[in-house]
């Protein structure tokens, strides 16, 4: 089974995206599951997990209202307020639908770094631990070292770092002994996986397989398969190439890897980690 494990849908006038400004002109348009199934059905993609791209309650609900009327989404990693004192009550009321995997705290959004680290947060991310619950890392390279003590005050919580870290990879820039330093002290935590994802747009114009595997290389050495999972980062992809594109450009930097661990990469982690089971129908 093939798992986009990151993508997106949004409908505009639901009001909440507040990101969408004039640098995202060209993906500022309703993207819906009707949407993803050519670009699915050409990749012999087989199911999807939706990631939140607005910090409300409201828009998980939304996607959870999709992924039921599409079976080739797998799972909703939603948002919810982790300072809030009503967080457990919320966490608990998703929780009990089983599409809903995950939350994602839009971490690169705010200022402080260690927002994570909170008395709080950490109290509502045990309870989201407690029922089964993953947490998607929204990060950049600074916040590295929070996602180490996040995993040392929450063992029990499955932690997943989207589009590995945003490494500063524009225009050919390298990554940084520091991002190759933290990110392999990370892969130490058995908790912790990561998601090749997101690298298109980090990189920016003439991004391909080879200016991108070295970072590739580098979360695989340390990671192993069995902790690594492919993403799209669709439609966000679209502000730097195409779905194909993408997945071909990935497929390449994989094509030295063991079937096994290629399987790894495109589904089974992805599907281990998000609990998630067969194909979808829609995608047969």
């Amino acid at each position: 089974m093939v798992v986009d494990a990151h993508q997106h849908f949004w409908k505009i006038a639901r009001g909440d995206y507040f990101w969408m400004d004039d640098n995202v002109a060209a993906i500022r348009r309703d993207i819906l599951p009707e949407d993803l199934m050519p670009h699915a059905k050409a990749c012999g993609i087989h199911a999807t997990i939706a990631v939140q791209a607005a910090p409300t309650v409201a828009e998980t609900d939304f996607l959870l209202e999709l992924a039921e009327g599409n079976s080739l989404i797998k799972g909703v990693v939603g948002w919810v307020d982790l300072e809030s004192g009503h967080a457990a009550k919320e966490l608990k009321r998703l929780s009990a639908n089983p599409l809903f995997k995950g939350v994602r705290p839009m971490l690169q959004d705010i200022e402080a770094t260690d927002w994570v680290l909170q008395a709080s947060v950490l109290s509502n991310l045990s309870i989201a631990a407690d029922l089964g619950l993953s947490f998607d890392a929204l990060i950049q390279p600074r916040h590295l070292q929070a996602i180490d003590g996040l995993a040392r005050a929450v063992p029990d919580l499955r932690v997943v770092i989207d589009h590995c870290a945003k490494p500063v990879i524009a225009g050919g820039s390298d990554a940084g002994d520091v991002w190759r330093r933290n990110m392999a002290h990370l892969a130490s935590h058995e908790q912790i996986h990561c998601k090749v994802s997101g690298l298109a747009n980090e990189y920016g114009a003439g991004w391909s397989a080879k200016t991108l595997q070295p970072i590739v290389d580098h979360v695989i050495s340390e990671f192993g398969a069995d902790r690594i999972m492919w993403g799209s980062d669709w439609p966000v992809l679209e502000l730097e190439g195409s779905y194909a594109d993408w997945f071909d450009c990935a497929q390449s930097m994989m094509q030295q890897l063991s079937d096994q661990a290629r399987a790894a990469v495109f589904g089974e982690t992805a599907s281990r980690f998000y609990r998630i089971d067969g194909p979808g129908r829609d995608n047969q």
